[in-house]
This record gives structure tokens, C-alpha cells and sequence, in this order.
């Protein structure tokens, strides 16, 4: 009896507690609610924003119960919009499409930051109920609308982000690369997330490309612990260690398979030979195919061959400056030449230019001026004239470029 009792009085302050928690969530959800209220009589987009990053903090504790007090609280019980969204708490996909047909109707920009919240979770529960294709033409009507508008509601990240992932599939590196970073470097702070899966994209990207990323792009704050998994496969196609390849690849295949990085990391396979072949070919000036084929640890039925094959390729492909000796079986280097003496300098001096100046034009693109009322309108014959003398003004600028060169 006297354990019954004692079992009785230490449930009964956790109970307590468990009550006491739901009118504290339900509190900071009409704080919320006032708060967006606030910002959308003062047409004030930052008040709501920073309503939606607290809503962020809540998402882990709200419960059906609280979300119903909640539409008690903001509607009239009773009502058509609290039996509608009361029959949806259960049921996100049919809320998410009922959000999103009621906000094709709205054009306010203090509703942009909440639109830009439903979008995403309309998009998050078709793709969790694996029917993502029958919202794609929705999805992309909303984009064009939101250029139309010129919404800052994150389309056009996800938009880079999604094309960086087709254009890698189709084996489009270069442009993936460049489409990825854009969405990771035009993502907002808040969005840690989203940055980090553009991170991992990107750093799979530059693997496939050749490129070994700098070990700041894996410090980066928050995403450290996220992106160790990669860090340490950029550190075996770094050493070009087949075997740490293997062995790192196998460790995370579930980390790998979740983040459907998988099959872009098999490819990479190739990269780390080809790596491994390169510092082989740079230690040795000569070296037995079956020697390289020992350090290159392969292990098919005839390595050898396999070695000499890959050899070959590599030598075709311009990755290792080498010859074979098929008599004797084995490869010879050449002596390494002064790499200021090629294009790579001027090729890589290129890349680096090209990428600063389409910063610059896209932020010459996304500046905003107001109008000035006091100034003219002027004639659409004024405006030809100064059009024209602007396309020649470029011309001759082009022109003299040219020359200097």
C-alpha cells in the first residue's frame, strides 16, 4: 500500500507540469498572433519575420490540442474559418493546398514572409507522400508569379538549388557547381538547413570536378557536425586512398542514402584513382604496372590489366604526363614541366574574373531606386536616342578592349 501511494504522489506533479506547459505554448502563439497583427496594420514585413522565427522555436512542442485552443483564441468558434481549419489539424497535405489556393488571392508584401512558409510545407508534404509531381505545375506557376511580383520569398534559391541537382545528375558539373553556391550564398542565415544541403551538393560537385574544397567550407557555424561525414571523404579522394575511400564510404552509406548523395559518391570512385595515379606518377619516375597496381589497391581478377588500362586513360585524358612500356610493363614519367609555362594560371585567372563579374551584374540587377516624382518623364523618342547612344558608347568601349589585346 505504502508503494501505491508513493507511486500516485510522484505522477502526480508530472501531470501537473505536462498542464502547466500548454497554456505556455498556447501563450507565445498569441503573442505571435498579436505580433502579426501588429506588422500587418503597420505594414511592417520585419515584425513578421521575426513572428515566423519564433514559430520556429514552437514547432517541436505544438500539439493538436494546443493548435485548437489556439484557433479559439484568433477565431469565433463557430465560424466557417474555424471549422475549416479545425477539420485540417490532422490532415497537412489538405491544408497546405487549401493555404496555398487561398493565398493565390492575396498581393500584400507583409504576407510574403508567411507565404514563403507555406510554400515550403506544401512542397515538404507532397514529397513526403511521394506525389511531388502532381503540385509541379503549381510550383512552378507560383514561381513565375513571385518573378512577376518580385516576392523575396526564397522560389528563387530553391530554384538553383533544384537545378544544381538536375544539372549534376546530367553529368553538368560546372554549372551545378556554380547554380549550388549561388543558392547556398543567397539563402537566408536562418535557413541552416537549406544552406547545409547545398553544402554537401556542392562539396560532392567540386569532388567530381577535381577540385578539393577548403576546410572552411566544413567549420562553417552550425554545420560542422552535419558535414563531417563529407569531410572525411574529401580527405580520401585528397590522398587518393582507394581502401579509406571504401572504408569511409561504407561507414556513412546510411548518412550517404538519407541525403541521396549515394550514387554521386560511387562516381567518385574514379576521381580517387585517378588522384592516387597522379601523386604516383609525380613520386616515381618509373614504376612496374603491378606495382601501381598494389599501391592503387585494386582488387579485380587481373589488376595488372586493369592498372595498364587505367594508365592509358589517364595518359589520354592529359591527367598524368607519362608513357607505358608495354614490353617490360611498366610506366614512365616525364620530367614535370614549369606549370606557369601553360594556360592553367590564365585559365584559372579566367574563372575567377568570370565569377566576380556576374556577382557584380547580379547585384547591379537587384538594386532598387525609388522614383523620382520631380524628375520628367521622358519621350519614348528621348529614350531611344539615349538607348542608342549607349549600345554605341559599349560598342566603342568594346572595341578598345580589342585593341589592348
Amino acid at each position: 500500500m505504502t508503494a501505491d501511494v508513493e507511486m500516485k504522489e510522484v505522477q502526480t506533479p508530472s501531470n501537473s507540469v505536462a498542464s502547466a506547459a500548454v497554456p505556455s505554448t498556447l501563450q507565445h502563439l498569441k503573442e505571435i498572433a498579436a505580433l502579426i497583427e501588429t506588422g500587418a496594420q503597420a505594414k511592417e514585413a520585419l515584425r513578421v519575420v521575426r513572428a515566423v522565427r519564433l514559430t520556429m522555436m514552437l514547432r517541436r512542442k505544438l500539439k493538436a490540442p494546443v493548435v485548437s485552443a489556439f484557433l479559439g483564441h484568433v477565431l469565433t468558434p463557430g465560424s466557417e474559418a474555424f471549422a475549416k481549419l479545425s477539420s485540417f489539424l490532422l490532415k497537412a497535405k489538405a491544408c497546405s493546398s487549401a493555404s496555398i489556393a487561398q493565398l493565390r488571392n492575396m498581393n500584400r508584401r507583409t504576407v510574403d514572409v508567411l507565404a514563403s512558409r507555406l510554400y515550403l510545407y506544401y512542397s515538404f508534404t507532397y514529397e513526403l507522400t511521394n506525389s511531388l509531381a502532381e503540385i509541379r505545375g503549381t510550383l512552378l506557376a507560383l514561381h513565375r508569379m513571385t518573378t512577376l511580383r518580385r516576392d523575396e520569398l526564397g522560389q528563387f534559391c530553391r530554384y538553383l538549388f533544384y537545378l544544381g541537382k538536375i544539372r549534376t545528375i546530367q553529368l553538368e558539373y560546372t554549372d551545378a557547381k556554380e547554380s549550388l553556391l549561388q543558392a547556398a550564398r543567397k539563402a537566408p542565415v536562418s535557413a541552416r538547413g537549406f544552406r547545409i544541403q547545398c553544402s554537401k551538393w556542392a562539396i560532392i560537385v567540386r569532388l567530381l570536378l577535381g577540385e578539393i574544397p577548403d576546410r572552411t567550407v566544413f567549420m562553417q557555424k552550425g554545420m560542422r557536425k552535419a558535414l563531417s561525414p563529407y569531410f572525411e571523404l574529401t580527405n580520401a579522394v585528397r590522398i587518393g586512398d582507394l581502401e579509406l575511400f571504401r572504408t569511409v564510404a561504407e561507414k556513412f552509406s546510411g548518412t550517404f542514402s538519407s541525403d541521396k548523395t549515394h550514387n554521386l559518391i560511387v562516381r567518385l570512385r574514379h576521381n580517387v584513382i585517378r588522384t592516387g595515379l597522379r601523386n604516383i606518377s609525380i613520386s616515381y619516375s618509373r614504376i612496374s604496372l603491378a606495382d601501381v597496381a598494389r599501391k592503387l589497391r585494386l582488387d579485380s581478377a587481373n589488376p595488372v590489366a586493369d592498372a595498364e588500362s587505367i594508365v592509358a586513360k589517364a595518359i589520354r585524358d592529359g591527367a598524368i604526363d607519362a608513357t607505358i612500356d608495354h614490353a617490360d610493363g611498366w610506366m614512365v614519367s616525364k620530367e614535370t614541366g614549369d606549370v606557369y609555362s601553360t594556360i592553367e594560371p590564365q585559365i584559372a585567372f579566367n574563372s575567377r574574373i568570370a565569377f566576380c563579374l556576374n556577382m557584380h551584374n547580379e547585384a547591379v540587377r537587384a538594386l532598387r531606386f525609388p522614383l523620382n516624382s520631380n524628375k520628367e518623364m521622358e519621350s519614348e523618342e528621348k529614350r531611344r536616342e539615349r538607348q542608342q547612344q549607349e549600345q554605341e558608347l559599349a560598342k566603342h568601349i568594346a572595341e578598345e578592349d580589342d585593341d589592348d589585346f
